[in-house]
């Protein structure tokens, strides 16, 4: 009788984190129920009620071997603002570029890509998406409609390092098509049941000139996996829901 109890508690228990696990659908941010304080901390308890999702997808360089990078991240929203929550391990972080806007994406850096209406499509020389890339002191990079690279203000960022593990925490406004550089620009309000384009991704250098791998969210199919930059058809289709 003590082991027919003992195996019925724990299938319980099984069953239970099933049924967890089987709600939980990855194509979609849940709102966040409290104020997020950005500080590259995991403070609120909103953070520990959704769950992580890998970056895991090399997308250039070789397999990398183990203990040299592992990442993953989690998402919430509220009206005016996306949230992301990254923990990445690398065992170096390198920052050989002192002007951000040289060469940036040769840096360790956390990129994050959103495109406000999940319309797809060309963004290499304009903003119908945003590819931001996050440098070691929190700037963030993107090319404009010039082609040329220009910092953005657009994220709130902290990131916090101990040993090999950084935690970045990102604030995120979120701005359509419609975006002018260096004109008076309002972020769109965020709702429930809203459809965004998202993915997110980092570049890995441990010593060398440029980048050795770059590791994504999303699986890209075809031999050019760094299209990110330019194309909004490889983001992931994600919806807010509270």
């Amino acid at each position: 009788m003590k082991y027919l109890i003992i195996f019925s508690i724990l299938l319980f228990i099984s069953c239970k984190n099933s049924k967890y696990q089987d709600q939980f659908d990855p194509s979609v941010i849940t709102k966040s129920s409290e104020k997020i304080n950005v500080n590259g901390h995991e403070d609120e308890k909103t953070w520990s009620q959704t769950q992580w999702r890998a970056i895991d997808n090399v997308w250039l360089g070789e397999k990398m071997k183990q203990g040299d990078f592992n990442g993953k991240y989690k998402m919430l929203w509220d009206e005016s603002y996306i949230y992301i929550l990254a923990e990445i391990e690398d065992d170096v972080l390198m920052d050989i570029h002192k002007d951000g806007l040289d060469r940036y994406w040769d840096d360790d850096c956390l990129e994050v890509f959103i495109d406000e209406d999940n319309s797809k499509g060309n963004h290499q020389y304009n903003h119908n998406a945003f590819a931001y890339h996050i440098a070691l002191n929190n700037k963030s990079v993107d090319i404009g409609p010039d082609s040329i690279p220009h910092y953005y203000n657009h994220l709130k960022s902290a990131r916090k390092t101990t040993g090999t593990k950084s935690t970045w925490e990102l604030a995120m406004s979120v701005y359509d098509n419609k975006y002018i550089d260096g004109g008076d620009n309002i972020p769109v309000k965020l709702h429930e049941n809203k459809e965004i384009g998202f993915m997110i991704a980092y570049c890995d250098n441990d010593n060398s000139d440029e980048r050795e791998n770059f590791i994504g969210s999303m699986k890209v199919v075809g031999d050019d996996k760094n299209r990110g930059w330019i194309d909004a058809g490889v983001f992931g289709s994600y919806q807010l829901k509270k």
